[in-house]
């Protein structure tokens, strides 16, 4: 009796971190059942840092989450598609930025709101965009040409 008694308590441990492991896996991929949003483009330079369900915020708040990256074969640029909250306008001359969370933290798709009267649509490009700063190479500036000032 003891052996099924254990098993049984074995058999719901391994349940719990089976679906443990499976929450963490939907809140880290940013799979999100029904949310409604509506789709932008933005074409950068460089995503470094920037994987498909990375944050998309406006003043700090998630407003929505990057739906796709691709490499663009004509202008060798990195086109992202990304997906904002329904109910969330954003002026037409604002602009989309790679920021960073901090020295190790990681990176987001910070929206600068203009101060234009007409807001994107559904399916519009942002063009306005800056792409990631590679810390390495802020590093390897700073350390090459820190004495020549």
């Amino acid at each position: 009796m003891t052996t099924s008694a254990t098993e049984v308590l074995v058999g719901g441990a391994v349940l719990a971190a089976a679906i443990a492991f499976g929450a963490y896996a939907v809140t880290t991929t940013g799979f999100r059942l029904g949310e409604a949003g509506y789709p932008l483009t933005a074409s950068f330079r460089s995503l470094e840092g920037i994987t498909v369900g990375s944050d998309v915020r406006l003043a700090g708040v998630k407003v929505g989450t990057v739906t796709g990256i691709a490499l663009n074969d004509e202008t060798y640029r990195a086109d992202m598609s990304l997906s904002v909250q329904d109910g969330i306008r954003i002026p037409d001359d604002s602009a989309i930025v790679i920021s960073s969370e901090g020295l190790l933290g990681g990176n987001f798709v910070e929206i600068s709101p203009g101060g234009s009267l007409f807001y994107y649509e559904a399916g519009d490009e942002i063009l306005d965009t800056q792409g990631s700063v590679s810390l390495i190479s802020l590093l390897l500036k700073y350390v090459g040409g820190g004495g020549n000032e």
